[in-house]
């Protein structure tokens, strides 16, 4: 994210798509179809209208979000969609893989970046915080938690606490 708001004129509007995608295990293609109609600033929530025949489910905004959110609503006013390219109209999925790549070269990481793994690291940080695996299956929209339970398979320190000795 800070690498994506040093690019570029939208270095704000790039970083908070990362933000926004991360912070709610957006897909692609629910990030750019994201309405303002779908966010509510005032009561701090944002419906997720989930594809792949996944559970729309609403979330809080925290205050980062809330925040950078805020920015970008007076950066690009009057516009349905939440990320808009120059011309107004809606971020497409191919400029969002560009900004991501770029953002991921200009901060040092030597792997291919891709969208999906911002969704991926989502469910891997719920589940090494302790997330119980049912809340992390409707955060992420899951219909079938073995959708799911791929993150909590992978996080053998989460056991670390069960006895205390």
């Amino acid at each position: 994210m800070k690498a994506a708001k040093k690019l570029g004129r939208h270095g704000h509007r790039d970083s908070t798509m990362i933000l926004i995608a991360f912070r709610h295990g957006l897909r692609v293609s629910e990030l750019i179809s994201l309405k303002w109609s779908q966010v509510n600033l005032s009561q701090a929530i944002i419906h997720v209208n989930r594809r792949k025949n996944g559970i729309s489910t609403s979330h809080p905004l925290w205050g980062p979000e809330l925040r950078a959110l805020r920015q970008v609503q007076r950066d690009y006013p009057e516009t349905p969609y939440v990320f808009v390219s120059e011309r107004k109209t809606p971020m497409t999925d191919s400029a969002f893989r560009k900004i991501l790549a770029r953002a991921a070269t200009e901060a040092g990481l030597s792997l291919s970046v891709h969208p999906h793994m911002l969704r991926h690291s989502t469910g891997f940080k719920l589940a090494n915080e302790g997330q119980d695996t049912r809340s992390i299956q409707h955060f992420l929209g899951h219909k079938n938690i073995q959708h799911t339970v791929r993150y909590t398979e992978m996080a053998p320190d989460r056991f670390k606490n069960f006895w205390k000795d």
